[in-house]
């Protein structure tokens, strides 16, 4: 979210006073709006009120206030003005906001006149929430939570993402971390008194029974079909089936808009066409594939290999038949998806006869083009997402970095367990390892690739 505008940058002042400069942003969209909210953290944001919007208001108080420029005096809009004291706030640090008119014009201005203010800049993409986790208001999979917020186009991903930002994964994690503390605890309480051996073989033994518990949840925690990662992209569905049976003509049912060229001629689609749909509140990405057939040409062969890897990775298959000569038969290839394949019916519109014995009896009948039959598909598909990505006991895991730290501690945690019990030291190293796996989904252990990767997400002003 790029506001296009190139500011001074204040450093100096600031930076005497405190390490931390303080950074502002427009928060809200940029363009033509009602509104826009300016937001600043940091040690000067006092002073900018000071400067632009005197007198402060009182914490967590909205006042109406004229802005002036510091130097002019010059009125630059009534703004609504909000003060939040650290650490109170969203940062931890002094924040203030800045309800100000919508256009172009105010925005800059505004802007340009805090650019004034000495010890102030411009934030970089993500620097407030990164500010929050280096404050302690966020761990690192609540912000990822946040972020997924933002980006939340469905009813179901916005519940995920909120259910995420408001801690339940972290909570999650560090009742697990703190379980490992306590094992390791135990394992150095056996190092400590290895010299009494029934102390040690205790306290040895009831460190592998709470080892073995959090083994056991952490698998299932990642054994859950990929769930969260599923519900935050969307559920992959792919249209196949072999040339000119109206699968262009379906995608553009569903998306309701002209996604994809239809034609008689065969092979007009060659690559894969993908929409975004909101299906009862569930994300479904619906991909539109080259008919399937012996190819006539290299690009038309490169279209159908693609078809074909991306028909594997479907969470679930469309296989589109003409009712006129329908053939349920799955290519070799794709044999083996008949477990996530859905049978439709095409151009029933076109068909006097009852459909062949040979079509399976879950077949769906439709007509994309006079739209029979496509609110029953659409309900069978949202059916089965609904199954697929259905929530659990614990919140799902949304990111591929969950997935490979809770791996890695859980290798550790199994060669604690397989280890020879003998080499206590070795073993309390493992579970050394497995603490700090756990300690990079929240923030605990922080690389800085790691940081720059989530909050880089962001747009500027979050």
């Amino acid at each position: 979210m790029e506001t296009n505008l190139r500011l001074p940058l204040h450093r100096g002042d600031s930076d005497t006073m405190s390490q931390v400069a303080t950074i502002f942003a427009l928060s809200s969209a940029p363009g033509r709006a009602g509104v826009a909210v300016i937001r600043i953290s940091g040690p000067a944001a006092a002073t900018v009120l000071d400067t632009l919007a005197a007198p402060r208001p009182q914490p967590r108080s909205a006042r109406m206030r004229y802005l002036r420029h510091q130097d002019s005096g010059e009125v630059l809009d009534q703004a609504l003005v909000l003060w939040f004291p650290g650490p109170q706030s969203f940062t931890g640090e002094d924040v203030a906001e800045l309800h100000v008119h919508g256009g172009r014009a105010v925005v800059q201005a505004v802007l340009r006149a805090i650019g004034d203010v000495p010890g102030c800049r411009l934030a970089e993409p993500g620097e407030f929430a990164r500010r929050a986790f280096e404050n302690g208001k966020l761990d690192l999979t609540m912000a990822e939570g946040l972020a997924d917020l933002i980006d939340a186009e469905t009813e179901a991903q916005r519940k995920q993402a909120l259910r995420q930002a408001g801690g339940a994964l972290a909570n999650l994690y560090d009742g697990w971390r703190n379980s490992l503390v306590e094992a390791l605890a135990l394992v150095e309480a056996a190092i400590d008194f290895s010299d009494e051996g029934d102390v040690g073989t205790a306290t040895f033994a009831e460190a592998v029974r709470v080892v073995r518990d959090l083994e056991s949840a952490i698998r299932r925690h990642l054994s859950d079909g990929r769930r969260g990662e599923i519900l935050r992209e969307g559920f992959n569905v792919v249209l196949a089936g072999p040339p000119n049976v109206g699968k262009s003509s379906l995608l553009n049912a569903l998306a309701r808009r002209e996604a994809a060229i239809v034609s008689d001629e065969a092979g007009t689609t060659r690559d894969v066409i993908e929409v975004r749909l909101d299906l009862e509140g569930l994300p479904i990405v619906v991909g539109d594939t080259a008919g399937i057939r012996e190819a006539s040409g290299a690009v038309e062969r490169e279209g159908i290999r693609r078809t074909l890897a991306r028909t594997r990775e479907a969470e679930l298959v469309l296989w589109l038949m003409d009712a006129n000569a329908p053939d349920p038969n799955l290519p070799p290839e794709l044999a083996e998806l008949g477990g996530r394949t859905l049978w439709v019916l095409n151009k029933v519109d076109l068909c006097s006869n009852a459909a062949p014995s040979a079509v399976p009896n879950n077949a769906i009948a439709i007509s994309a083009l006079t739209g029979q039959g496509i609110e029953e598909l659409t309900r069978r598909v949202a059916d089965i997402a609904r199954d697929r990505i259905a929530p659990g006991e614990h919140p799902g895991l949304t990111q591929e970095r969950h997935r490979r730290n809770l791996e890695e501690c859980c290798n550790a945690l199994a060669a604690f367990l397989q280890g020879n019990p003998a080499q206590v030291e070795l073993r309390a190293e493992d579970l050394r390892l497995a603490a700090n796996a756990l300690g990079r989904l929240t923030g605990r252990v922080d690389p800085e690739q790691v940081l720059d990767g989530i909050f880089g997400r962001f747009c500027i002003g979050k």
